[in-house]
């Protein structure tokens, strides 16, 4: 086991690395006129890019864009805690403190008494202890409303089924997609379509979270499989314009496409 001297000196290069950055974001507020320009409001799309592409470091499992997308995003949150700092309104330090107390609250399994069976029953207490920290705020406020449509379907249907609003089995789930499908097949005119089509999807979401998919990650994988077969049907028709080629020459080479995957 390591020392407690070996223990210090492994954070202490973090500790000097965080404080260095710290330091650098106070700077360029106070020096780089875009910097000194932003506010919570100008820099809040950056927050959702850089989670965007963080994703991308993930699913590419490239550690070296993995570690500077970790970095960009940690660097959002401390510009932001930073540009609150200035105006008083909290510091970097208790937003810090905040996010220590919030885990150790929410895992009484570990730093309390309370035993837990598995995950199931340790994202329920959360869930419950998450309640109960709201004051009586509307369930589904918890759920952002700039997530992604398909991960906002999942989490809001995941919050109500965690007060027993919810199908029992999936077999159920899967009997109201019928339903809406069906309802969608009788929608007259364009908002209605629409409306119908978008509770079709909420279905196919509640579906699939009941046998364990996330919807989102799901056509995430769709739309990434779809990339790369369109440009390999691209790359086999390089120097051809696409709109002359033939549908099934198309449907040919993403065959191929689809056969080198399995064989991968």
């Amino acid at each position: 086991m390591p020392s407690q001297n070996q223990q210090q000196t492994s954070r202490e290069p973090s500790l000097a690395s965080y404080e260095a950055l710290v330091a650098v974001v106070r700077r360029l507020r106070r020096e780089c006129p875009w910097d000194k320009a932003q506010t919570h409001a100008s820099a809040r799309h950056l927050i959702i890019e850089e989670a965007y592409e963080l994703v991308d470091a993930i699913e590419q499992q490239d550690d070296t864009e993995l570690v500077a997308e970790l970095g960009d995003l940690a660097l959002q949150v401390i510009f932001h805690a930073v540009m609150a700092e200035e105006a008083g309104r909290f510091s970097l330090t208790g937003v810090m403190e905040a996010i220590r107390d919030k885990l150790v609250r929410r895992h009484p399994h570990v730093y309390g008494d309370t035993a837990v069976a598995g995950v199931q029953e340790v994202l329920t207490n959360w869930e419950e202890i998450k309640r109960a920290e709201r004051h009586g705020k509307h369930l589904l406020d918890g759920v952002p409303r700039h997530l992604p449509a398909l991960l906002s379907a999942h989490r809001m249907q995941e919050k109500a089924a965690g007060v027993g609003f919810d199908f029992e089995t999936a077999e159920d789930a899967w009997a109201k997609v019928k339903e809406e499908l069906q309802e969608y097949d009788c929608a007259t005119g364009s908002a209605q379509a629409e409306a119908e089509f978008g509770d079709l999807l909420f279905a196919l979401v509640n579906y699939a979270r009941h046998t364990g998919i996330n919807a989102e990650n799901a056509l995430r994988g769709a739309n990434s499989r779809f990339r790369q077969r369109f440009s390999y049907i691209e790359t086999r028709l390089a120097g051809q314009d696409l709109r002359a080629a033939s549908l099934d020459t198309m449907d040919q080479y993403w065959e191929e496409a689809k056969q080198q995957e399995q064989a991968g």
